[in-house]
């Protein structure tokens, strides 16, 4: 049994209790983050006992949170963030408020509650695990789902909405009564002035920092400087008594606009797996399960409560503040019906504070942390309702081994584009590899006269250098995420600056983001609704000369006003008064075409 002090012997703990039980829930399907939980358990106090004093770890734990929310703010700019103010401090206040105010009246009337634990319990259970439904979410790919997008701003209101909350418990419990007016303002003014430092130094000083560094060529300079600006936030918020996620997802948005963002997400994100992970190890082994046990009624029956009243009010929340189709809103519901980590901060200063007695302390933590785990098998259960997916196939050793002579083509993503590509350069003797990530995609492709198709990510190096990248003329880029598709281009264009990149494109926005990077886009849908508006031209009375000439029209139109386009892209307004003037002059241009038609003699177009 390790000692306590003995890191190395508690590092080894952690991972092997990880590596053990996260593959086994991934296998079942229940997510990494049961499994995180899971191991929790078992090294825990209450099992195995390995670790015997939970608390050793939550400050090195909370630090996933913290990187998260860094990495949170970096994918939101403040123009993003203010074209979602709808989103978060509308939708995501409803949610809070009606929450807690149902909550809370359940705990005054139906458990007999003071009114200040009362209003710090619904508040409190209101709030949802922000790592967890993220984690949930980008696990299944639903990020950028309708329910994934109002979710992501709930949980951003919700982790702003729990700072104001810490500050309140203590002046619920009656213990703030005696400081002094002049200690208040202090505190103010020491919040106010450690987010004007944040704010200027993220305008002002951060850029030129990351350019020095990044000058030196040294990637573990890089690293340590991403994580010194994260870990440095994170610690001036909290000497202040902010949040740190706070700070953290403060920083992140200051950067969100940086040319270093892609840098810096990439040297943050295996620190944020990996705390993530021990975070909610964390939370597993902080759970008194003996209470579940001696009151298996009382968890369950909370447990069962806390959902059954957070999910029916996220429904109506989803439906009519977000606009919500009814299975989005049902999925949005289950992802945030299980409580959060800032409830477990919330309620332990209540404890402290003589708001609540130690026995219901651990009677809440349990409850929530059964939420967090029967929540996966919720999602599990809707997505097997909504979408069945087939049994995963095993994956062959050779699959792995990426054995190829020097191809003129590499190409990531083997779905139906990529199987095109693929077929053709196949047809004409081009010899290429293509890679993926997806077993079945895989087996299938190969069933096809052993297409060269290899498992691997195109975002990792080793992978790229494998598949003999540096050797080829032209990368592929096929996948159907339109991030993966970014980041793709982003590391063969860092690693290969002489390669010649084609990339799908899922949209117009895409499409400039890809050309900032230096590749070519190719819009997945385009071709096709061209073919597809030719034809009903056609149907409707146009001749073929006629439907072609104005397909080419608008073909031509349509590529101007693009390339237009890409020098305020990122305008929101402008783009909007682009695309207006764009359609009145295609109208235009139409209008023209059928009057030296008609002109012509040639067969008028139909009315």
């Amino acid at each position: 049994m390790p000692h306590e002090g003995n890191l190395l012997q508690a590092a080894v703990v952690f991972l092997f209790a990880a590596v053990l039980t996260v593959p086994l829930a991934k296998r079942l399907q229940l997510g990494a983050v049961l499994g995180y939980l899971l191991a929790g358990v078992i090294i825990g106090p209450a099992v195995l006992g390995l670790v015997g004093n939970p608390q050793s770890i939550s400050h090195v734990s909370e630090l996933g949170v913290v990187l998260l929310l860094f990495i949170i703010g970096l994918e939101l700019s403040p123009r993003r963030l203010w074209v979602m103010r709808k989103s978060v401090f509308g939708v995501g206040l409803a949610q809070v408020l009606l929450t807690g105010v149902t909550i809370g009246c359940v705990a005054l009337f139906l458990f007999g509650q003071p009114l200040n634990s009362a209003i710090v319990l619904g508040l409190g259970l209101a709030l949802s695990s922000t790592a967890f439904g993220l984690q949930s979410l980008a696990e299944r790919k639903e990020l950028t789902s309708p329910h994934g997008r109002l979710a992501f701003a709930i949980l951003l209101f919700q982790d702003i909405a729990a700072i104001p909350l810490i500050a309140m418990v203590p002046v619920l419990a009656g213990v703030d009564h005696n400081t002094s007016s002049a200690e208040d303002l202090r505190h103010g003014l020491q919040v106010l002035g450690s987010i004007a430092v944040v704010v200027i130094g993220g305008r002002f000083l951060l850029r030129p920092v990351f350019r020095v560094v990044a000058r030196t060529g040294l990637p573990e300079v890089s690293t340590a400087t991403a994580l010194l600006v994260v870990i440095g936030t994170a610690w001036l918020m909290d000497m202040v008594g902010v949040s740190m996620a706070l700070g953290a997802f403060l920083a992140g948005l200051l950067l969100a606009d940086s040319e270093y963002r892609h840098e810096l997400e990439a040297q943050i994100e295996p620190f944020k797996g990996l705390l993530l992970g021990l975070f909610f190890i964390s939370v597993g082994m902080g759970a008194n399960i003996s209470l579940l046990f001696s009151a298996p009624i009382a968890v369950l029956g909370l447990t069962l409560l806390l959902i059954a009243i957070k999910l029916p009010l996220l429904f109506v929340v989803g439906r009519l503040a977000g606009g919500l189709g009814r299975l989005s809103a049902v999925r949005l519901g289950v992802v945030l019906a299980a409580g959060g980590e800032f409830a477990f901060v919330v309620f332990k200063i209540g404890r402290d504070q003589g708001l609540f007695e130690a026995q219901l302390y651990d009677l809440l933590v349990l409850t929530i942390t059964l939420s967090m785990a029967v929540t996966p098998l919720l999602l599990l259960a809707c997505t097997r309702f909504l979408q069945p997916k087939a049994k995963p196939l095993e994956m062959p050793a050779e699959y792995r081994e990426i054995e190829t002579d020097a191809p003129r083509v590499v190409i990531a993503g083997m779905g139906r584009m990529g199987q095109i590509v693929a077929r053709i350069l196949r047809a004409q003797n081009i010899p290429f590899v293509a890679l993926d990530t997806s077993v079945d995609t895989i087996e299938l492709t190969r069933s096809f006269g052993g297409m060269p198709v290899f498992y691997g990510d195109p975002m990792r190096a080793e992978i790229l250098k494998a598949a003999k990248v540096g050797e080829a003329e032209f990368f592929v880029i096929a996948t159907d995420d339109p991030q993966t598709n970014i980041n793709t281009a982003a590391v063969v264009r860092k690693l290969y600056p002489h390669i010649k990149i084609i990339a799908r494109a899922r949209n117009r926005q895409h499409v400039h983001k890809l050309v900032d990077l230096g590749a070519e886009a190719v819009r997945e849908t385009y071709y096709s609704s061209l073919e597809m508006s030719r034809k009903a031209l056609i149907g409707l009375g146009l001749t073929h000369a006629q439907a072609d000439s104005r397909i080419k029209r608008f073909t031509a139109h349509d590529e101007q006003v693009l390339e237009a386009q890409h020098a305020i892209y990122d305008d929101h307004a402008k783009i909007l008064q682009s695309a207006q003037e764009a359609r009145a002059e295609l109208a235009r241009l139409f209008e023209a075409d059928a009057e030296d038609e008609q002109s012509e003699g040639v067969l008028p177009a139909p009315r």
